[in-house]
């Protein structure tokens, strides 16, 4: 059996699957959560429902590391898209983590030092190969002369040539504690963060988890493109449910491949 691995989503849909593919479950409360321990496959998981906003992720990663041991974090959920390249059910790997409406030098003068955060590679790697074997392609930006994502006169590069095929991309997440909606909103997180899709928790997570010294995965399953108020989004009961059960199949995919890579470390040594 491999060490735990932690599964955190803001809103009980995003972790529901999570749940219920554990064996051995047990429901720990403690820290205002109610934790499920349980096994899947050779990992040993803990999984948890977080509560939406910074703070709320930064309070449940904390606690999974310290009461729970556990040693790689993996985010999920769903999020809106800034990119316009990006259409609901597409995902986006948060290579880059960045924090909007922060000051983030202050953030910075206190351990582990740093301004943004990301994915830890291993993590982003197994993303990528879990996505592609369930034939999503990988979105091309890097072409000669294209402008970088989040830039903001909306011009991208789209090089997938099957427009209906499940697309994801390595990028950059903003987190802020604000719902955003709207062009103006938009424009204003593009130009302060160059993301390409905007949630409420992904770099609280990320930022914990390295002053840890733990990995660390933070995904997002695109559910729309900022243009519908929270109560309209979460009206969309059958979607949001679709998008958030496919975030949530992918992270179990990894957190096999990660038990593996971890078995396989430990038996090289």
């Amino acid at each position: 059996m491999t060490e735990t691995i932690a599964v955190i989503g803001a809103l009980e849909k995003e972790v529901r699957l999570v749940y219920d593919r554990l064996k051995e479950r047990t429901i720990v409360d403690g820290a205002g959560l109610s934790t499920v321990r349980g096994v899947y496959e050779d990992a040993r998981v803990v999984a948890v429902t977080a509560g939406m906003g910074t703070v709320n992720a930064a309070a449940a990663t904390q606690y999974l590391i310290s009461c729970c041991d556990a040693r790689a974090v993996i985010f999920s959920g769903i999020g809106g898209a800034i990119n316009p390249v990006l259409r609901p059910g597409d995902v986006v790997i948060g290579s880059t983590l960045r924090y909007l409406d922060t000051d983030t030098a202050l953030l910075a003068e206190s351990v582990p030092c740093l301004e943004e955060f990301a994915s830890s590679d291993d993590l982003v790697d197994m993303a990528r190969q879990a996505l592609m074997a369930e034939g999503y392609a990988e979105l091309d930006v890097d072409i000669e002369g294209a402008l970088p994502l989040g830039a903001a006169d909306g011009r991208r590069i789209d090089t997938v040539a099957d427009a209906e095929m499940p697309r994801f991309l390595r990028g950059t997440i903003a987190t802020g504690n604000r719902f955003i909606v709207g062009a103006d909103a938009r424009a204003r997180v593009s130009a302060q963060t160059q993301a390409d899709c905007v949630e409420m928790e992904g770099a609280a997570v990320a930022h914990i988890a390295v002053k840890n010294g733990c990995d660390c995965l933070v995904l997002r399953a695109i559910s729309d493109s900022c243009d519908e108020s929270y109560e309209q989004l979460s009206s969309r009961s059958f979607d949001l449910e679709s998008y958030a059960a496919g975030a949530s199949s992918l992270v179990l995919d990894i957190v096999a491949r990660y038990a593996r890579h971890v078995e396989a470390n430990s038996k090289s040594r």
